[in-house]
């Protein structure tokens, strides 16, 4: 049973960023237990709340999806009251998290380094487009530029045809977990040596580590992979097929597998003594050779035979879901994939919940995204300061 409290109980967390990195990276602390004080332009706040349709009562999935347990304050940086709150909250606070233009926070005041002289303690995380250095040091940084940037668009897509983008802010998204990833070993640095410090994350660097195999590929060969599609550059058969009544995917990593697949599941064990398919190396370099036996063998079964047939023979094979289909699966029931978190008066909000699973501690209450200024009050009260929403 689970008896200690949430690791990050007890650190406050002031959130100046927007959008989704930076907005996802202070989610996962608030999931780990942080206080979030999110701070919101008052003209609209973060600008994800208007990135719909979708929206649940007027508020856009986009912004629900990445600020679950956060308090909201809506703060003119350009006023004397909000300079203010933002000193006041950057003094109590244990990190602070912005991704603003290089120098756009001294403009206002609020040079990160003056925020950090007033609280040596403070860790301060800035995410940028492409980093603090190099020509393209101050252009803004969107997912979809980085994706481009970093060579992921080079690879991802049909062999032969154009690049495409990742269905999701892919690049955004690894540098928010990038970013959480810095905090924490952050705050593990300042419980031993007793100072925050600095740390800095990109959404270009985060894509191009996010590359692995196929970077250290480029490196090695001194070229631009390719596009495989489905397929996998360095593993033979590792991708989708067509069966009788749709698509399903093959994971054959080892030569074993690909034996059994031929012997136990094809029935065809000459393929599995073929010189031409005997290795994994053998399979790559005779990937269309294979390819033609295998597609027209694979689309003469339906796809829940082929996948119970894998199955029977501990060969990886697995279905291609839609996101919905996999949101309310057997499996995503069974570890509890989707979170309901409260909202006060009004039904509550089914939302993904965080990937880890910490069995020895409690986790805090999921509470919905907040709406705009919805703590704006209480947040400018408890440092002292009048809400200029109530001054008014």
């Amino acid at each position: 049973m689970a008896s200690r409290r949430p690791p990050l109980e007890g650190l406050v967390v002031l959130d100046l960023s927007r959008v989704l990195a930076g907005p996802l990276a202070t989610m996962v602390l608030a999931d780990l237990g942080a206080r979030v004080v999110k701070v919101e332009d008052p003209r609209g706040g973060d600008v994800t709340r208007s990135w719909s349709p979708p929206s649940v009562d007027g508020e856009a999935a986009y912004f629900l999806s990445v600020n679950r347990r956060k308090e909201s304050a809506a703060v003119d940086l350009g006023s004397e009251v909000g300079r203010e709150f933002v000193k006041r909250w950057a003094a109590r606070a244990d990190v602070l998290v912005e991704n603003f233009l290089p120098g756009a926070l001294d403009k206002f005041g609020l040079s990160l380094e003056s925020l950090r002289a007033a609280n040596p303690r403070l860790v301060v995380c800035s995410i940028s487009g492409y980093g603090p250095d190099g020509p393209l040091a101050s252009a803004p940084g969107f997912d979809l530029l980085a994706q481009g940037a970093s060579g992921l668009m080079s690879i991802t897509g049909p062999a032969g045809g154009p690049p495409h983008k990742a269905g999701v802010a892919l690049s955004d998204v690894l540098t928010g977990w990038a970013a959480a990833t810095s905090i924490l070993a952050a705050l593990a640095a300042r419980a031993r040596d007793g100072a925050g410090s600095h740390v800095l994350v990109d959404l270009f660097s985060s894509t191009l580590a996010a590359l692995v195999n196929v970077a250290q590929n480029a490196l090695v060969t001194g070229a631009d992979p390719p596009r495989f599609g489905n397929a996998h550059p360095s593993i033979e058969p590792y991708r989708l097929f067509e069966a009788k009544n749709g698509p399903f995917l093959l994971a054959v990593g080892t030569d074993r597998q690909f034996e059994r697949l031929a012997t136990n599941v094809l029935v065809r064990p000459d393929l599995a003594n073929d010189p031409r398919f005997a290795t994994n190396e053998k399979r790559i370099e005779n990937r269309a050779a294979l390819a033609a036996i295998l597609e027209p063998a694979f689309a003469a079964a339906t796809r829940d035979s082929w996948l119970s047939r894998c199955l029977a023979e501990g060969i990886p094979a697995g279905p291609v879901s839609g996101v919905h289909e996999a949101l309310t699966s057997d499996q995503a029931r069974a570890i509890g994939t989707i979170l309901e978190v409260s909202r006060p008066g009004r039904p509550p909000l089914p939302t993904v919940r965080p990937p880890f699973i910490l069995r020895d501690f409690t986790l805090p209450e999921a509470t919905a995204p907040p709406r705009l200024d919805e703590d704006g009050e209480r947040l400018y009260a408890e440092i002292g300061l009048v809400s200029p929403a109530r001054d008014s």
